[in-house]
């Protein structure tokens, strides 16, 4: 962790070496550095015993005291503390660090705490948990937690996503007579190999493939799914960030459909994704073949639909029939795409033995970050194979 501190050209590199062991050390005695904290580094010392320190084991004075107490001034003295001395990144390690190891839950459903956070996905997924828990006078500034964290993703996110999708979509309107600029020449020398003449050592094509220009009418149609069970708390985030920018493209026509064991369709609320996200109830079980079959049951163009499950395939409903469900779409012509996660959290927890059987059916599982799923997209609507990282 960075103290955010530099040392001067004027400071001793060994006395500045010890100065840092002692901040990650915490100054209990087999620290060993005999380096003493004094001004801003005792304050960020204890910031830091407030989270990492001894707990309610008895204590010297000399050791690092620990615990943020149960008090709302406190904890926001806390978090004013450490947005002053760590950056933004730290920060909000932080703070899961605190809610997770000192269980701030409660404290969360103060206006006044929440304005003190610095706001991530991961706090967003805690807020959308404690939702039903949450008093009148803090759901508005916890909504206005959640706007600020989704403007941020739609502006990291709106403008590439539509750039890939609306290029995906001109590729996949093919046409047989295209202007020059609009040959796609892989597969026009594909398509036209036997026309070769070794003599000139080239292609003469007969025929011509070009990318079509895509009208503003609905082209393809995408069905996202996604699993709100609690593990899956910051892929419902990305999730309904992207269904919101999906639904502001006119040539895709989306839906938003999350489940648990019971199936709820959003899409309706597509124009806000803070809707959405409210919307959700994230915890409970998971029945994955009555959402799928939810999602089956609005599929009107097979060939031109895409579904988009995300979820970590612990199934709580009938694995067969889900199995089944999928296979179906498929030889309907429907592009099924499974995400174990839409994250950037790492490699997920996930059921390997439904993620092989899904696997086996032709429709890989596998992790994606946000920034990889405009490219997972596009591949799905031109029917290409899919950008699978090497770690899936």
């Amino acid at each position: 962790m960075t103290t955010g501190t530099a040392p001067t050209p004027f400071q001793d590199p060994g006395r500045e070496r010890l100065r840092r062991w002692r901040l990650v050390l915490g100054g209990e005695q087999a620290d060993g550095t005999g380096c003493a904290l004094s001004g801003r580094d005792a304050r960020m010392d204890g910031a830091l015993a407030a989270l990492y320190g001894k707990g309610d084991k008895p204590r010297s004075g000399r050791e690092r005291a620990a615990g943020l107490g149960a008090s709302a001034p406190s904890v926001a003295r806390w978090l004013g503390d450490i947005r002053t001395y760590f950056p933004s990144s730290v920060v909000q390690v932080m703070q899961r660090d605190a809610i997770d190891r000192l269980g701030l839950f409660a404290l969360l459903l103060e206006p006044e705490m929440l304005e003190a956070v610095e706001a991530d996905v991961h706090l967003v997924g805690t807020l959308l948990s404690l939702n039903k828990a949450m008093p009148e006078t803090t759901k508005e500034t916890a909504r206005a937690v959640v706007r600020k964290v989704v403007d941020d993703l739609e502006r990291r996110l709106a403008t590439r996503t539509r750039a890939t999708l609306t290029g995906a979509l001109d590729r996949s309107a093919r046409v047989s007579r295209p202007r020059h600029h609009d040959i796609d020449w892989n597969r026009t020398i594909a398509a036209n190999l036997k026309h070769y003449l070794p003599e000139y050592r080239t292609v003469v094509p007969e025929r011509l493939i070009g990318y079509g220009r895509a009208a503003q009418s609905v082209k393809k149609e995408v069905i996202l799914c996604i699993d709100q069970s609690g593990s899956m708390a910051a892929s419902v985030v990305y999730a309904s960030v992207f269904g919101a920018v999906l639904a502001s493209m006119r040539s895709i026509s989306t839906r938003l459909v999350v489940f648990d064991t019971a199936v709820v369709d959003l899409t309706d609320q597509l124009d806000d994704p803070v809707d959405v996200l409210f919307g959700t109830q994230l915890g409970g079980g998971t029945d994955i073949n009555r959402a799928l079959a939810y999602c089956q049951g609005h599929i009107t163009r097979p060939a031109e639909t895409v579904v988009v499950l995300i979820s970590d395939l612990y199934e709580g409903g009938i694995r067969d029939e889900m199995l089944k469900r999928v296979a179906a779409m498929k030889a309907s012509g429907v592009q099924f795409v499974t995400l174990l996660a839409l994250s950037d959290e790492g490699a997920p927890a996930y059921d390997r033995e439904h993620a092989a059987a899904l696997g086996a059916l032709g429709a890989p599982a596998f992790a994606c970050t946000p920034d990889l799923f405009p490219e997972v997209m596009a591949a799905a609507l031109e029917k290409r194979p899919l950008p699978i990282p090497e770690t899936a």
